[in-house]
């Protein structure tokens, strides 16, 4: 199996995004250009994938080494991730649904700040866990300003940024790094639900 080792930089973290993301539109630059020709990306209308060489190669690079320091970091933060993840789960539930599965209308503010609170409370704990795994493999590091970006723009009126699936919400940035977390560490959702189950 071919891997990225070897493709410049920017075509690596194009590569990275496009695992994480699944689509992104497609560009006539360098990276995309270099991804397509190594078999690793090709394009769809006007959007741009992984192919299946793309993302076996993908996952060799995004592994961390097994055994190594850097892996017990990442995987004491997954640990402490998961933990975490429930109550994420919970109050984006909560924020799209009020008592009774009615949906939550924004009509209450009350009810949406507590629901805001909850989520800022979250986020200061989940910080340190982020900012760890950030110290040890810089992938992680764009993701505690996009989820300090997300609060701040629901905190502003902007509900969007709480779950919605188009913007860069806290929702979305938060299964991104699950993901990455995942990868990281060469697991599989599968897996992590059947032992959650």
């Amino acid at each position: 199996m071919r891997d990225l080792e070897g493709l410049p930089d920017d075509a690596v973290v194009l590569a990275h995004q496009l695992r994480i993301r699944g689509l992104l539109p497609d560009a006539e630059d360098d990276p995309t250009e270099v991804l397509c020709a190594a078999g690793f990306a090709q394009r769809k209308g006007a959007l741009l994938a992984l192919t299946p060489d793309g993302r076996a190669a993908h996952a060799a690079w995004a592994r961390i080494p097994e055994g190594s320091e850097t892996e017990a970091t990442v995987r004491r933060s997954y640990d402490a991730f998961l933990g975490l993840n429930v109550e994420l789960l919970q109050v984006s539930t909560d924020w799209q649904l009020r008592s009774g599965s009615i949906p939550n209308d924004h009509s209450d503010p009350t009810y949406d700040w507590a629901v805001i609170d909850r989520l800022a409370a979250l986020d200061e704990r989940a910080g340190p866990l982020v900012r760890r795994v950030s110290s040890v493999n810089d992938r992680f590091i764009g993701y505690r300003p996009r989820m300090r970006e997300a609060l701040r723009r629901v905190r502003e009126g902007e509900r969007e940024w709480f779950c919605s699936p188009r913007c860069d919400s806290y929702h979305t940035v938060w299964m991104q790094l699950h993901e990455d977390l995942l990868l990281a560490l060469g697991l599989e959702r599968a897996a992590e639900e059947l032992r959650a189950g």
